[in-house]
């Protein structure tokens, strides 16, 4: 085959770089295999930059967790508090204190920081805010 890569900046360019990942796939040639792990970073690459991941917002993780591992809101209770509790972590409304997280955590063996909110970088003050 050429040896022609593809430089990806609209779907259609995606399309057709896909189409040669496809067809070099099945070659054992090692200029293609280069070229297949060369195509594949560069659609890799625009397509963290144009559907970038976000993490999943702490009521989805425990959603999820509830889900794999069959247990009702009800189930909840002992771990976040009271039913209205459990209805408001669920939905968003309400944050996790530190005992509900050590209980999420020893319950689902997950690390904590997955139940945490990501910390905000502390800036520092301006003269101005100083004044």
């Amino acid at each position: 085959m050429d040896a022609t890569l593809i430089l990806i900046d609209s779907d259609a360019e995606l399309a057709r770089a896909r189409a040669l990942v496809d067809r070099l796939w099945e070659s054992d040639e090692a200029a293609d295999i280069a070229r297949l792990q060369t195509q594949a970073r560069l659609i890799a690459a625009y397509e963290d930059s144009k559907w970038p991941r976000r993490p999943p917002s702490t009521a989805d993780l425990i959603r999820h967790l509830m889900d794999q591992h069959g247990l009702t809101r009800a189930d909840m209770v002992p771990i976040l508090g009271t039913p209205s509790r459990v209805s408001e972590v669920l939905q968003g409304k309400k944050g996790l204190s530190m005992a509900m997280v050590q209980r999420l955590r020893a319950r689902f063996h997950i690390p904590a920081d997955l139940l945490l909110p990501p910390q905000e970088s502390a800036s520092r003050p301006t003269k101005r805010a100083a004044a």
